[in-house]
């Protein structure tokens, strides 16, 4: 995933993962929560903080739109067979 300079930038292209990694595992903590990436979850709640696991820094936790909250474990949640599943975003 680029970061874009423009923080209303739009994704240019889009493709699904072929493989586990630690961005895909992100990426799939974010989707699960209703974003994009990073870059929408920053741009719609503004000023929000992203907890990361010290050691893996993973996503730790991410509120929804309707302020509920996801809670990840430290361990690996995207699975084998949800790779595919995930949306890689291009700026």
């Amino acid at each position: 995933m680029s970061t874009a300079t423009d923080n209303n930038s739009k994704p240019r292209a889009m493709s699904r993962a072929k493989e586990w990694t630690a961005e895909v595992e992100n990426l799939f903590r974010f989707q699960q929560a209703g974003y994009r990436d990073e870059m929408e979850y920053r741009q719609i709640k503004q000023g929000a903080s992203i907890d990361k696991w010290p050691k893996s820094g993973f996503v730790k936790k991410l509120h929804r739109r309707d302020n509920t909250v996801f809670h990840y474990s430290r361990k690996r949640e995207c699975e084998d067979r949800d790779v595919n599943k995930v949306l890689v975003y291009s700026y």
